[in-house]
């Protein structure tokens, strides 16, 4: 299964304002597992960046000026990201710029059938905690020291981790009852069981009389002669 690791950096926090998308990054995973297809580029958002957009990700107006615009990389975009599930954190604000861009354009937008909320999945498994990229990095022990500004491409490696940890893949829980082992030296793969948990069994009273007489019979006193 092909999924993609999706973020945006804006000019703004709404499209209603007009703002639009000044950076794209995709990473593409196959089966939870990184393959090494990305997809990276800053664009031209033909508007200024706002004062609050630039403390957040860090791009002037002049870095931008010389970057494609949008109508320039979405062909590549919507090619990389075809027939493949999106994984977006908070994902109707990515999505809502993306299917803003693609309207201006008379594109079709992406349809969030195919995108899955990563706040959506982390909410659900830890309802009422702090469930931000940085929260959940801390939760997980995940490195997210270079995230000093909030870049697409940095923010995707984090979502990466984030998202597998979400979906247990990484640390796959523990069966005490019937715990499986590997053994390496096997080279046709094949797993052996061991059973850790131990059911004790209680002997009766009478077979506790039993025993007590057996102890005391010739053969047990010839066996200690």
């Amino acid at each position: 299964m092909l999924e993609v690791i999706l973020d945006t950096e804006t000019t703004g926090l709404s499209t209603a304002e007009k703002h639009k998308i000044v950076e794209i990054g995709c990473i593409e995973l196959k089966n939870q597992i990184p393959t090494n297809k990305k997809f990276h580029v800053y664009i031209n958002p033909e508007r200024p960046v706002s004062d609050e957009a630039y403390k957040v990700h860090g791009y002037t107006d002049k870095f931008l000026s010389d970057k494609k615009k949008f109508s320039e990389i979405v062909e590549d975009f919507l090619s990389f990201i075809k027939n493949k599930k999106i994984i977006i954190h908070n994902a109707p604000f990515d999505l809502s710029f993306l299917n803003y861009e693609l309207k201006l354009i008379n594109k079709k937008a992406i349809d969030k059938k195919d995108v899955v909320d990563t706040l959506e999945i982390a909410r659900l498994k830890y309802p009422g905690a702090q469930n931000s990229l940085d929260a959940l990095c801390k939760r997980f022990n995940i490195d997210n020291s270079k995230r000093e500004k909030h870049t697409a491409l940095i923010d995707c490696d984090l979502l990466k981790e984030i998202y597998i940890n979400l979906l247990d893949q990484k640390a796959p829980k523990l069966n005490l009852e019937n715990v499986e082992i590997i053994d390496s030296n096997l080279e046709d793969g094949i797993s052996k069981k061991n059973n850790i948990s131990r059911k004790i069994i209680k002997p009766t009273s009478n077979e506790i009389l039993l025993h007590k007489k057996y102890l005391k019979s010739d053969l047990q006193k010839n066996y200690y002669d």
